[in-house]
């Protein structure tokens, strides 16, 4: 079973993987901590991370707190986050589904791909969820880059 939302506007999902050569047990071991890529473009093991009841947050020194929640776990191949957006216009949690998916690779090493969708039901105008649906799929390809240096990190 999986989490992935369906019937949503077909530009709403952003898709990405990469091959790291490194043992599924070890990629799931960091994608399975919740918003592990708040970051300036390198993972940071000691990041500020607690518990709100079914929530976690993570509050980065530069880019403020953030919420999720983590709705499914298959060990070691695939998890789900919930990653909230409290909106200041009226205060509505809502938020986006990322999941992480690690398969092994023929000859060695994974696959670890991202599936991060549901903008269109932040409920911000069409242009505004998909400038922020842009500027997060730029943001994939950072983030990946780092979750692979980070688990293949001497």
């Amino acid at each position: 079973m999986t989490a992935t939302t369906s019937g949503l506007d077909p530009l709403d999902r952003i898709e990405k993987s990469i091959d790291i050569d490194a043992p599924a047990s070890t990629v799931f071991a960091l994608v399975s901590r919740p918003g592990w890529w708040i970051n300036n473009g390198e993972v940071d093991a000691e990041a500020d991370l607690r518990r709100d009841g079914d929530v976690w947050v993570v509050t980065h020194p530069e880019h403020g707190e953030f919420r999720f929640e983590t709705i499914e776990s298959t060990p070691p191949s695939y998890v789900a986050h919930r990653w909230h957006h409290r909106l200041p216009d009226d205060g509505v949690d809502r938020a986006t589904l990322v999941e992480f998916r690690i398969e092994d690779r023929p000859g060695g090493g994974v696959r670890l791909s991202v599936v991060e969708s549901g903008f269109s039901l932040l409920h911000k105008p069409r242009e505004q969820w998909l400038a922020d649906r842009a500027d997060n799929d730029r943001g994939w390809d950072t983030e990946l880059a780092a979750a692979r240096d980070f688990v293949t990190a001497p």
